[in-house]
């Protein structure tokens, strides 16, 4: 968990590099991938710490959208604050979430 938090970090934060068009390429593709790894980020976490409160575990991973978002704009590396990204944050550890939770309750009970 906390190396995957980690990387996930430099990932967000390391500085932005020209696009190039690429056959899988498509508009929103970022928006994608936001999504996907705050899933996985929302389903590692909620995985590891089981017993957190469903609202605890909402407000850490949104304060940790919202930070790196910030930070995307603060430290001028290219990259740039976008309120979409933070759509697809949240709504990628929610689907975390209730993958995890589905996930348990189909195989372990």
């Amino acid at each position: 968990m906390p190396i995957y938090w980690a990387f996930l970090t430099y990932m967000l934060l390391r500085p932005g590099v020209e696009n190039h068009e690429y056959f899988f390429m498509f508009d929103g593709i970022d928006k994608a991938l936001h999504l996907s790894i705050f899933a996985a980020l929302g389903f590692c976490f909620i995985a590891a710490f089981p017993k957190i409160k469903f609202s605890y575990y909402f407000q850490i991973i949104l304060i940790y959208a919202f930070l790196t978002e910030i930070l995307q704009e603060e430290m001028g590396f290219g990259r740039s604050m976008e309120t979409l990204d933070i759509v697809a944050d949240t709504i990628g550890c929610l689907i975390g979430y209730y993958i995890y939770r589905i996930f348990i309750k189909r195989f372990f009970n």
